[in-house]
């Protein structure tokens, strides 16, 4: 299964990945005849003509050029083979991860994701390279090599032959000790890529608390880790080589006596025209066995290289098959509906959990209806469920019972791109991609013009900072947007979600990074730019929300209580405690 499921990334690359082996079938050939030429020629040093002697050297060069062209060859479309396999299965990989659900995404952990696409992908590519090339070299060789030496002398292969069991009996062994090492290996790898992801994404936090060497003995102990399981799976692979090389001394001190002493009993002196008349065996023959107890035992030697390689690789191979084998949870339907009617919000007894196994619910029992055009603020402590509840309004998670409409159908029925395309989240964690401050926006509408670029950013309070820039929009924004401040970023990923032109607008906890004047300004412009589209806001100030048609009080996953302002201060505990509480805050900022 894993096999069929990454042989469907060779695509073009099969012509290559086919001729590969041709090419290597050929150099093997070759490579087995030329002892028994060399046999041919050895032998007739031993008569008094030159003229064989010449044709057969010419024989020779022909045929090692005729093998050095066919390696060469073989080498070429290998290389091209592997290395479009390995961008294949990377574009594989990344198309899929991009169908991806939230969900999916958090099975795997961005990590493990990112070791796919680099480490797995390439230990799968050399194993892909060895397969079609090496896995085909050495075991043909063995085979040819076999053959050969039986038809010069059973008696002397059997000799060697015997070898064989012992050496493959330790290379399984030492195989099977060695597999679940590597198996193992890449789940600590995705432990340290998570490390060094957490830490560079982290870096400001990490320095504000000086805690430089708690990360780097983090670091330390995961590479350590990694190190040890490597360096213990190496010793064992490594007892190989001492295996290898006593059956293959083992072989040539057998075939030499045993040789030496039948050739010597068997030879029958000269002819007439002084030719050497060999018995069962010549010195040619010795020669030429010489040369295929080498190529049998080094083609073993070589074939248990390429299997411990194969062992690696195909835990690598495991995983990247899970990835492609993966269906995402979150797929449009069969005659999807492709157009949302308008931006009304119904939540119908809504329950919501990430995952079958979590033991309790993230939303319970929410039952909201928003009105198309309405604003409507959602507050709420730390794990109340505010973000839960939004992202399931564009199906980034789907619920585990009640429903989600939009525009009167629930959200299940529509194509995904339609659906999204209509409702523009600006997420807690803002997130600016490198590149110009208008191909950031472009975001939003990919082809929005110069005007309509700097008619979001006035919305968004942030055409005036944009234009204090020297390159104004076409400002390079470093990755991650480390190059501005989290105000201007927030109000920069609120301009490039309006370019979306959106029926429903959700800033989730979006505006907390910049001050309360600028806050006002930018709730201003909704009421009055986009009054047709229904805004929801997610704050941890009640100054943000205060002004919305309704206020939503999330309390444990669960609705507290929904009114205005004035309404829950009235009557909502939680409400009033937050309100009295930041004021407080505010007066004695102001004393």
């Amino acid at each position: 299964m894993v096999v069929k499921t990454l042989s469907r990334s060779i695509r073009q690359y099969k012509l290559p990945s086919v001729l590969t082996p041709l090419f290597m079938t050929g150099e093997v050939l070759l490579e087995c005849l030329i002892p028994l030429v060399m046999a041919r020629l050895l032998d007739t040093f031993y008569g008094n003509s030159i003229a064989p002697i010449i044709k057969l050297g010419l024989i020779l060069v022909a045929m090692a050029m005729v093998s050095l062209l066919c390696g060469t060859l073989s080498g070429l479309f290998a290389s091209r083979a592997s290395s479009g396999f390995s961008r294949n299965l990377r574009h594989d990989l990344f198309y899929k991860i991009q169908e991806f659900s939230f969900g999916n995404v958090d099975k795997f952990s961005s990590a493990s994701l990112v070791t796919r696409l680099t480490v797995d992908v390439f230990n799968v590519k050399n194993a892909f390279m060895m397969l079609i090339r090496m896995a085909v070299r050495f075991p043909l060789m063995l085979i040819i090599a076999l053959i050969m030496s039986f038809t010069i002398s059973v008696k002397m292969t059997f000799v060697f032959l015997a070898i064989i069991p012992v050496l493959a009996l330790g290379m399984t062994l030492l195989i099977v000790k060695v597999y679940p090492m590597f198996d193992g290996v890449f789940k600590r790898y995705d432990a340290l890529n998570d490390s060094v992801q957490e830490n560079i994404k982290g870096m400001r936090v990490v320095k504000t608390y000086v805690r430089e060497e708690h990360e780097k003995q983090k670091f330390e102990h995961s590479a350590e880790d990694i190190r040890k399981t490597f360096t213990k799976a190496e010793r064992i692979i490594n007892l190989t080589n001492p295996l290898q090389w006593f059956c293959i001394f083992t072989a040539i001190v057998l075939v030499s006596t045993l040789g030496a002493i039948i050739t010597v009993k068997t030879f029958g002196g000269y002819d007439s025209n002084n030719n050497p008349v060999w018995g069962e065996l010549s010195t040619g023959d010795i020669a030429a066995l010489f040369t295929y107890i080498g190529q049998i035992l080094s083609s073993l030697m070589m074939l248990a290289q390429v299997l411990v390689m194969i062992v690696m690789a195909s835990a690598s191979a495991k995983r990247i098959a899970a990835v492609l084998e993966e269906q995402s949870d979150i797929v449009s339907p069969e005659n999807a509906l492709t157009e949302v009617k308008d931006g009304s919000i119904d939540f119908c007894g809504v329950n919501f959990k990430y995952s079958a196994n979590a033991e309790a619910d993230a939303l319970e029992n929410i039952d909201l209806h928003i009105k198309s055009g309405e604003t409507v603020g959602i507050i709420g402590g730390t794990g109340s469920g505010k973000t839960s509840l939004v992202q399931l309004i564009p199906r980034l998670y789907d619920v585990h019972s009640g429903c989600v409409k939009v525009g009167g159908s629930d959200v299940r029925e529509y194509d995904l791109q339609t659906l999204r395309n209509s409702v523009a989240m600006v997420l807690q964690k803002n997130l600016l991609f490198s590149g110009t401050i208008a191909q950031n926006l472009r975001w939003g509408d990919e082809n929005a013009t110069d005007e309509e670029i700097k008619r979001a950013a006035e919305l968004a309070c942030a055409d005036e900072f944009v234009s204090s820039f020297p390159d104004g929009y076409d400002t390079h924004i470093e990755q991650g947007g480390t190059n501005v401040s989290g105000g201007q970023k927030q109000r920069l990923t609120i301009a490039r979600a309006l370019l979306k032109k959106p029926k429903i607008l959700i800033l989730d906890d979006s505006t907390s990074a910049v001050d309360t004047r600028t806050d006002a300004l930018i709730r201003k412009a909704f009421r009055e730019e986009i009054p047709g589209t229904t805004k929801i806001i997610i704050a941890q100030r009640t100054a943000s929300v205060m002004d919305a048609d309704r206020i939503v009080v999330l309390d444990n996953g669960r609705i507290s209580a929904v009114g205005t302002h004035e309404q829950l201060l009235a009557s909502n505990d939680i409400y009033r405690e937050v309100y009295e509480s930041q004021n407080r805050e505010s007066e004695g900022g102001n004393e």
